[in-house]
């Protein structure tokens, strides 16, 4: 594939002789948690040389720091542009592995841009087989003094290539960058050994297949009814969940176990609505003890009284509903996040581990759902390690292309088609497969049952119809149980709402909904 970005032939030489300096060789299991794979020191000139020039950017000195720094300045006039200058990289070495990147940064006036991806850019794009991504801290602008910036990704399988951006997009202002650097944070994921696949695959239920919804807190019959009789889904994933995405929030641990309380009355009657029309239920922990910081890393991740306190949590909700019949898994924590190096124990993968630990010395039946990294992504999977518990299951997201599916919300581009070209990638059925295989991959690695947790397409994307039918083809294919986001949730996911922006509810069925109709008509009851 050509490369937008090329080298002069006079420096190629010397480019990949500091190549090699800057990423150390891959050897098999060598790569560890913490180990440097970027340094670059603004002072030396061969680390300045590995980005390309641009008239708004230049190189200074900083006292405070005593050390050379990039400087952009971007006049009102240019603010709708991407002012970035770049730095090829090249990261198939480091596929299958989770790096963390990080660089500090000062800025005066940058201005609010109309997305919050854009303003202060410290960004890394990546181009592979199964599709095109841009990385970086979102809500960066503004004046501040020197401040870490950080982001964290696993590098995909079937890399093109890949570069480093700084600078700013659609905004102004003047900005200053130094200290770029990524280390490792989870290696790429060694080959299985002693997996007995002659043992059949556990799924917690008899079932041909769980096909459902997932719902925030839903606890009135008639919605149960609906959802069982009418719609004849037999599973839905039941949040405990409160001021989604909000930074900062269920920090007061007193206050939150009242909430749990609270939510316990209303999960008894649902399980109760759920067991009389024929539904299993997930308890879905989607509000954690001390919710996400500004950069959504998930503070149970870093601090010992939140990562303690959502153990007992579970081991309050596990000593309250085991043995329900209605009851199907616990899931653990929706939509991980931990782009940092946490404390030892304390990751997202060990703090699942411990938490289904103890869950198990309450309760020995019921399934244990444990969700991957980065918001639980499909391509989290291609470092995730199975938990040595028994009776789990493992669960995955699918909105991807994010383009496609969440277009029109926080201001994104709409009228995004599929099936069709998004950046630059043709996604179809076939493209989707590509992005769910280190799903698949980890399936069969390991012989166990896979949960697509939620997937979903805004009501008015061109083409969403279309790309649910694709998704579940494949997760029928697959043998994956699934739940549709959402149910009588925000209209924007309804399929009970019509295919328009217009907030108006639908007369007839929509298409969207009679793909997932179809679906559920093959369901049978517990």
């Amino acid at each position: 594939m050509k490369r937008k970005y090329r080298l002069k032939r006079a420096f190629l030489s010397a480019f990949i002789l500091l190549l090699f300096a800057v990423f150390p060789l891959y050897t098999e299991n060598a790569v560890k948690a913490g180990d440097i794979v970027i340094s670059l020191d603004f002072n030396k000139k061969a680390d300045r040389d590995l980005w390309s020039r641009k008239p708004f950017a230049q190189w200074e000195k900083d006292s405070s720091l005593d050390q050379t720094v990039l400087f952009v300045n971007v006049p009102a006039e240019r603010a709708g542009n991407a002012n970035m200058i770049d730095m090829e990289l090249d990261l198939s070495p480091y596929s299958g592995t989770k790096l963390g990147f990080k660089c500090l940064a000062r800025a005066e006036k940058a201005t609010k841009p109309p997305q919050p991806y854009l303003g202060v850019k410290y960004m890394l794009y990546i181009n592979s087989e199964s599709g095109q991504s841009w990385i970086n801290q979102n809500d960066v602008y503004g004046t501040f003094d020197w401040k870490e910036l950080s982001f964290a990704v696993t590098i995909p399988e079937g890399l093109f290539d890949a570069r480093l951006s700084l600078g700013l997009q659609g905004s102004s202002g003047k900005v200053w960058f130094t200290g770029i650097s990524a280390f490792v944070i989870r290696p790429k994921r060694p080959p299985p050994t002693k997996i007995n696949k002659d043992k059949p695959v556990y799924k917690g239920h008899n079932l041909p297949r769980l096909r459902g919804v997932m719902s925030p807190t839903l606890f009135r019959e008639e919605d149960i009814r609906v959802l069982g009789r009418e719609w004849k889904a037999n599973l839905i994933r039941w949040q405990l969940v409160r001021a989604w995405g909000k930074p900062d929030t269920d920090r007061d641990l007193t206050e939150y176990d009242q909430w749990i309380d609270r939510k316990c009355g209303e999960l008894e009657k649902t399980l109760e609505a759920c067991r009389k029309y024929g539904i299993k239920l997930v308890i879905d922990l989607h509000s954690p003890p001390g919710g996400r910081y500004e950069d959504n890393n998930m503070a149970m991740f870093y601090e010992k009284k939140y990562n303690d306190h959502f153990i007992r949590t579970w081991e309050k909700l596990a000593g309250k509903f085991k043995g329900h019949p209605a009851l199907w898994a616990y899931d653990l924590v929706n939509e991980p996040v931990q782009n940092r190096l946490s404390p030892k124990g304390m990751d997202f993968w060990a703090t699942q581990e411990r938490t289904a630990r103890a869950v198990r010395k309450i309760d020995p039946e019921t399934a244990i759902i444990i969700e991957a990294d980065e918001w639980d992504s499909p391509l989290s999977f291609g470092n995730l390690f199975p938990v040595d518990v028994p009776n789990v299951i493992y669960e995955a997201h699918m909105y991807v292309p994010g383009e496609f599916t969440h277009q029109g919300v926080y201001n994104r581009k709409t009228g995004i088609r599929y099936p069709g070209k998004i950046n630059n990638i043709f996604y179809n059925k076939e493209t989707l497969t590509k992005v769910l295989q280190p799903v698949r991959d980890f399936q069969l690695a390991y012989h166990v049952h896979i949960y697509i947790g939620e997937f979903s397409a805004i009501r008015w994307a061109p083409g969403a119809a279309a790309y649910l039918r694709d998704c579940i083809e494949i997760f029928e294919v697959y043998d994956w149980d699934w739940s549709y986001h959402a149910f009588r949730e925000w209209s924007g996911w309804s399929v009970e709402y019509e295919n328009t922006e217009t907030d108006k509810k639908a007369v007839k069925k929509t298409d969207r909904g009679n793909v997932l109709f179809s679906w559920f008509a093959k369901n049978k009851k517990p």
